[in-house]
């Protein structure tokens, strides 16, 4: 591609002719020697130039580089790793990537396939012959050249005989190619977590998808920890030699030297997958799929079940139905092992005050609307609770063994966290003790957090135990606030994500909540604190629905079951849903996929995406509902913004997992501006005096003006966690001068944000 305005005509003496890619760390250019010889010169982002564990990561990816440059990597030509903006200059490798090449002619066969296989494992076999770990194999790491494959991008390697560079709350890598010891001990992996990796890859190349995919980087990252491969489309001779490449245990995999070994001894056809190979592999995802695909009973009312009747079983009354497989767009919930796909587009994650005008888990998200709540929850003059200190805690849930996150709302001197295995937990907002927990059984649906909270009452989900089938699969549960004493249940439906994008599943609207039942065939008000219902209204005939806050109202968004059946909803309709009687109005229709963001003007402002499979991973514009006068107007973005999208105060922001914020204006779609943070995969906005926060799975947080974006000041990271999801909610909750954050592993911490934690 040509190089773009603002691209340096040369680096280090050598001219640029076009610029190839950039990716999360750096930029890389076609370039020319004096001679004439073709060099790739990957230059370093600038904002990473000054980080100095940036720095020395880069560092030793040239003494890496140096180090290996055999038959079947690249040659390093020239680099400047202490210039003001580093580079490397290596030999320009021709050829697609082997992921370029799956996408473009799909999966690899026969003599293809045996000949990519040898090379690679001749490849690590010298990268570990020079005491070189590689540390991230992957499809676009792996240039198919004419002379064979070659392996690229040393840039998170290490020498065996080097310490690790510590670089605590960041799990770098690419999950689905990753070994289960670099997911959960990354400063220990040796030359057989490529293998492993080198396993993973093989797979894709032969399939185009790895052996652990799954429907979000979590639980793809749970799969290679916990899960068995999925195997049986790879040919059964090659096969044979992947399995033992899987093993959880590095012992249990051959070395590289072995593994040529067994490469080369392949037939020259490989041929294909057994008869029955297709189902190899995929034995319990289906079991457990039949097991959970029980049939609902539309229009049937599913009863309320207070404490005292937990334990009894739920019988044939509660229209139970678990949203299994439709158009391949349903939640499905983690299993252990399996780790069952979900879809994640938690954007909304699950927690919605209607009083705050929040489409998010933070009360004052959105402040648009109407009243915020914030008042209620914010110190006057932007103070701290009564004896604040900085604090850090963690929430243990009832699955410890499923990577979690909580979702929290600040309520006075209280935090009331919920998500996962953790139906909601009360957190002094002082000091982090908790004061009572309220564990959830069962698998969880990720994505799925708190509900939100009244004066007196918490609402969460709970997850029904794998042990205790004849329980509803999942509920909205109400618990007292103050002693978390549960005060009733009821069954709950689960097609929010299908619908609208988000995990909107139940909203509270002042004293009570809105659900949907368990049938997904109409939506349910109930009083918050009894549970008694105040008026159920069906949902439009040949429609799933799901409820969605807009400021003082409360919409019904809809589309009909055809719709539902597509790879994603490209038609809906939004209808007002009066919160006094359940009366809709008459609906509104929308076009093109769309995702709701809040409310702007009296309007509800919605993002869309791209009307092609292929890119919905971005949006590219931005439409507007107004409810009273049923006005829709649409504004095209400048461009596609992937990431994740949040909404305050009129303002649209999308956080690309590089870390790149852009705030986009609600009425127009115009770009405001566009800010580059060190927080990678962050969600956000949440809002506090003078300043937006964003927050990814480390917990490291960066605080932005509002007005221009200007950084103000950036945390370390405080978890180990993966950055790489898309759509989560926002996980910092604001309270005056307080800021409290989630992360990942149900770790949560607080500080003041005129004293943020330092830095290095």
């Amino acid at each position: 591609m040509s190089l773009r305005g603002g691209d340096p005509a040369e680096i280090g003496g050598y001219p640029l002719e076009e610029r190839l890619g950039s990716g999360g760390m750096g930029t890389v250019f076609l370039a020319r020697t004096s001679s004439g010889r073709l060099v790739a010169i990957k230059l370093i982002h600038q904002q990473f130039a000054g980080d100095d564990e940036f720095r020395i990561r880069f560092r030793q990816e040239v003494a890496a580089a140096r180090r290996v440059s055999g038959a079947f990597t690249a040659a390093v030509v020239d680099a400047a790793p202490e210039a003001e903006q580093p580079w490397m200059a290596t030999t320009y490798i021709e050829g697609p990537t082997l992921a370029q090449r799956v996408a473009e002619q799909g999966p690899l066969t026969g003599a293809e396939l045996r000949r990519l296989a040898i090379g690679l494992a001749e490849a690590l076999r010298d990268i570990h012959r020079v005491g070189v770990v590689h540390r991230d194999l992957k499809p676009s790491n792996v240039v198919l050249s004419p002379e064979g494959p070659r392996v690229i991008d040393f840039g998170i390697s290490r020498a065996v005989d080097q310490q690790t560079l510590t670089m605590t709350g960041r799990v770098i890598g690419t999950p689905p190619f990753m070994s289960p010891e670099q997911l959960e001990a990354p400063r220990g992996v040796g030359p057989r977590s490529d293998v492993f990796s080198l396993g993973t890859l093989l797979v894709y190349a032969a399939t185009g998808h790895g052996p652990f995919d799954k429907s979000s980087p979590y639980l793809t990252a749970y799969q290679v920890v916990h899960g068995e491969p999925s195997l049986g489309a790879v040919p059964a001779a090659l096969r044979a030699v992947v399995e033992p490449c899987l093993d959880k245990e590095p012992e249990g995999r051959p070395s590289a030297d072995e593994l040529l070994v067994l490469l080369r001894d392949l037939p020259a056809e490989l041929g294909g997958a057994d008869a029955d190979g297709a189902g190899a592999g995929r034995t319990r995802d289906m079991i457990t799929q039949h097991h959970l695909a029980t049939g609902a009973t539309p229009g049937r009312t599913a009863p309320v079940r207070t404490a005292s009747d937990r334990t009894a079983p739920s019988g044939s009354g509660t229209g139970r139905n678990t949203g299994i497989a439709i158009g391949g767009r349903l939640r499905r919930r983690w299993r252990p092992v399996l780790a069952a796909a979900v879809t994640v587009a938690a954007i909304g994650g699950g927690v919605a005050a209607l009083t705050t005008g929040v489409l998010g888990a933070n009360s004052g998200t959105d402040r648009s609307g109407g009243d915020t709540g914030r008042s209620a929850t914010a110190s006057p003059g932007g103070t701290l609770p009564k004896g604040f200190e900085p604090w850090r805690r963690t929430v243990l849930g009832g699955r410890e063994d499923i990577p979690d996150e909580l979702r929290c709302v600040a309520r006075g001197d209280a935090l009331f966290c919920g998500g996962g295995g953790v139906v909601a937990a009360r957190i002094d907002a002082r000091d982090g003790s908790r004061v009572w927990t309220a564990k959830s059984p069962g698998v969880p649906v990720q994505g799925m957090h708190l509900v939100g909270a009244t004066d007196d009452t918490v609402l969460g989900y709970r997850f029904a135990a794998q042990e205790a089938p004849q329980d509803p699969p999942s509920e909205v549960v109400a618990l007292d606030a103050d002693s978390g004493r549960e005060l009733w249940s009821v069954p709950s439906g689960a097609r929010s994500t299908a619908v609208t994008g988000r995990t909107l599943d139940a909203v509270v609207a002042g004293s009570a909540v809105v659900t949907v039942d368990a049938s997904n065939s109409r939506f349910e008000a109930r009083d918050a604190r009894s549970g008694e219902i105040t008026w159920t209204t069906p949902f439009p005939s040949g429609t799933q629905c799901a409820p969605v806050p807009a400021g003082p109202r409360l919409l019904a968004m809809c589309a009909t079951d055809a719709e539902m059946e597509a790879p994603q909803v490209r038609r809906s309709t939004l209808s007002t849903l009066a919160l006094a009687s359940g009366a809709l109005g008459r609906p509104i229709a929308v076009n093109g996929p769309v995702v709701p963001m809040g409310v702007a003007d009296g309007r509800l402002v919605l993002l869309t995406k791209p009307d092609d499979a292929t890119t919905s991973a971005g949006y590219d514009g931005v439409a507007r509902v107004d409810p009273a006068s049923r006005e829709v107007t649409y504004s095209r973005l400048d461009q596609v913004y992937a990431g994740t999208p949040g909404m305050a105060d009129g303002t649209v922001y999308v956080s690309g997992q590089t870390g790149l914020v852009t705030a986009l204006d609600a009425a127009t779609g115009a770009r405001k501006w566009s800010r580059q943070t060190g927080v990678e995969g962050a969600s956000g906005p949440a809002v506090g005096p003078d300043a937006l926060y964003f927050s990814s799975a480390t917990g490291r947080v960066v605080a932005l003006a509002p007005h221009d974006g200007t950084p103000l000041w950036t945390t370390d990271p405080r978890a180990d966690g993966l950055t790489g999801e898309q759509g989560a909610s926002p996980r910092v909750t604001v309270a005056g001068r307080a800021v409290f954050v989630a992360a990942a592993k149900n770790t949560l911490f607080a500080f003041d944000a005129l004293r943020p934690p330092e830095a290095g």
